[in-house]
């Protein structure tokens, strides 16, 4: 067997350059690009070795390794995980940064490949810089903080073992099932250290995402489930977007007419004028789907994980002859809450049982409901989100402003507080796959980083991000990044003085404001923060506007703009779209005011109607 003598680090690097995929008929590289923050522990040889191949592996700075994280995951979101970033960081503080990304990366089964730096695997240099020590296991380091965050992980403590680690990894990210962030913690001297590598690994590999063909039993079983109905939903989920079966469900909910509802992951399969699609669902949704919902026999959940914000904690389905029937890749989300399950990938799924089910329609009285239903609740946000004179705009109003400017092909992006919850209800998709909203972690921060990333991916379409004043103090640096590296956004700042949507909650449960709300942070020397001018020091276009029909004339100048487009309005900070679901969240039980007996028996009310685990 011929071999090649070379580093880890460069073996690494070369084994994951062959790596290729089909994307649109056409061969791509499975890793577009990587990011990275260097430091000791990765740039001596990781870094040269990414230097020397960066014609055929393109290299970003980052500025924060969780940031930079997040723009890779949201490149990843945007390709319907057909193609995968890397993320390397130092060992230390770089490393552990990166663990919330691997988070929102897991939460949300999407692909990342993180090559954070490690301690040397020789233990001579110990402890080294920014190591975390164990007294009482010397094999944990602090990269072991990925374990829990990662679909796979691995330590390269000899250079050959990345024969064996890089295939595995690869698979994982790439299986529909288990898909996920994978963890190649990198100890700093094996990096650089050589192997006699056979040269068959580097040989060009090209991957296609497998789709996962039911069993015909568990077709015929979901399908007698849903032919018992009289008043079924579907809740179409992010695995319809990663499969692509937007067709395949539009055609099955009209063959068969049956309602769509979506979760927060799942907007974007339908656009809006589509006849079966009426609106997400669960506690971010609307009053449409939630009153379907209460009333519904059967929902047939299709690529989703059924968290607790789209069941509205299992309270949404009250109809006692309620059944469950679920379409998914993943064994664990199938058979949730007694399902019916069935284990398929969702475009082969829907065809299977559509087959089956052959001429078979829901009854139309129950899709007229639907209608009238969907109607009624676009009404009303039609007025709540519609042109205003208010001194202090509401989110909704700053949404709706930007959403009757906007064009059909423009993608929203928004991730954290109370601006989802409002962005999902107002900003319906003109078009498919044009809504890419972070739900799975909720991780403040994400919008800006994850927008970078779907523009990275999407070049030829406006990006729009709507952030709160909380997240973009949080992480805002990728505005920087936009910037430089010439990825136009039009980021909106509603600014309403702290983490309002959390203050919201911290009255609702019968508490008083504190530390959330700005102006009841204990802060001495309070003040607000000019989000025009520190956009403007990184290099963006900004402008701050007061009501909304400026801020409709400053989008339309942020969609002329060559550059990253900064639009900061104050926005009102007590005023928001009906909440339609319950969510179950902590209550005290012995409260020390009304407020909180009131908030309590609220908690109580909402755990009767809970369908207990099944």
């Amino acid at each position: 067997m011929k071999t090649v003598k070379l580093s880890c680090a460069h073996a690494l690097f070369k084994y994951l350059i062959a790596q290729k995929i089909i994307i649109d008929g056409e061969k791509a590289p499975l890793f577009p690009g990587a990011f990275g923050i260097y430091g000791h522990g990765n740039v001596a040889c990781l870094g040269q070795a990414m230097e020397e191949f960066k014609d055929e592996l393109p290299g970003y700075r980052g500025h924060h390794e969780q940031n930079m994280a997040l723009t890779g995951i949201g490149y990843s979101r945007a390709m319907r995980r057909k193609q995968i970033f890397i993320a390397t960081s130092s060992v230390g503080p770089g490393a552990t940064n990166m663990v919330t990304a691997a988070a929102v990366a897991l939460s949300n089964r999407l692909p990342i490949l993180f090559l954070p730096g490690d301690t040397f695997a020789s233990r001579f240099p110990d402890p080294v810089l920014q190591q975390v020590e164990n007294f009482n296991s010397p094999t944990t380091t602090q990269n072991d903080a990925f374990k829990s965050v990662s679909k796979y992980f691995d330590r390269i403590t000899r250079p050959e073992q990345i024969l064996s680690s890089l295939p595995q990894a690869i698979q994982v990210m790439l299986d529909p099932a288990e898909c996920g962030p994978a963890t190649i913690s990198m100890s700093q001297d094996v990096q650089g250290e050589a192997y006699d590598y056979p040269e068959v690994f580097f040989e060009e590999k090209v991957h296609e995402i497998r789709r996962i063909h039911p069993d015909p039993r568990q077709v015929e079983s979901v399908a007698r489930e849903i032919m018992q109905s009289k008043q079924p939903i579907i809740i179409s989920g992010g695995g319809v977007l990663y499969s692509e079966a937007e067709d395949e469900l539009s055609d099955f909910a009209k063959k068969h007419n049956i309602p769509v509802t979506s979760t927060v992951m799942g907007i974007g399969c339908m656009d809006k004028d589509d006849p079966y699609y009426i609106s997400a669902i669960g506690c971010l949704g609307d009053g449409s789907s939630n009153s379907l919902s209460k009333d519904t026999d059967l929902a047939l959940a299709i690529g989703t994980k059924l968290s607790d914000f789209t069941t509205g904690s299992w309270t949404n389905f009250q109809n006692d002859n309620f059944r469950l029937a679920s379409i998914n890749t993943s064994r664990f989300d199938s058979n949730k809450h007694r399902a019916s399950p069935m284990i398929s990938d969702a475009k082969i799924g829907l065809q299977e049982l559509s087959k089956v089910l052959g001429d078979w329609k829901a009854p139309e009285q129950w899709y007229v409901r639907a209608l009238k239903e969907k109607k009624e609740w676009e009404t009303y946000i039609e007025k709540q989100s519609g042109p205003t004179n208010q001194e202090i705009p509401s989110y909704a109003h700053a949404v709706g402003a930007v959403y009757r400017k906007a064009d059909k092909s423009d993608i929203v992006v928004t991730a954290a507080g109370g601006l989802v919850g409002e962005t999902v209800q107002i900003w319906k998709p003109k078009q498919r796959n044009t809504f890419e909203t972070e739900w799975g972690f909720s991780c403040m921060g994400y919008e800006i980083s994850g927008a970078l990333g779907i523009k990275m991916a999407k070049p030829n379409q406006d990006v729009i991000v709507f952030v709160g004043d909380g997240s973009y103090l949080l992480h805002n640096s990728d505005i920087y990044s936009s910037v430089i590296y010439n990825k136009k956004l039009i980021i909106v700042v509603c600014d309403n003085g702290g983490h309002m949507v959390i203050n919201r909650l911290q009255l609702a449960k019968g508490g008083k404001e504190y530390l959330c709300n700005l102006r009841a942070a204990n802060a001495s020397q309070l003040q607000f923060v000019d989000f025009e001018a520190h956009a403007k020091s990184m290099g963006a276009n900004a402008e701050t506007v007061k009501s909304i029909t400026d801020l409709e004339a400053a989008f339309e100048r942020a969609k002329k703009s060559d550059k990253t487009y900064v639009i900061s309005i104050e926005t009102h900070g007590y005023e928001w779209l009906d909440g339609t679901a319950y969510w179950e969240s902590p209550t005290l039980e012995i409260g020390n005011s009304e407020a909180n007996k009131k908030a309590l028996q609220e908690h109580m009310d909402g755990k009767k109607i809970q369908r207990k685990g099944v």
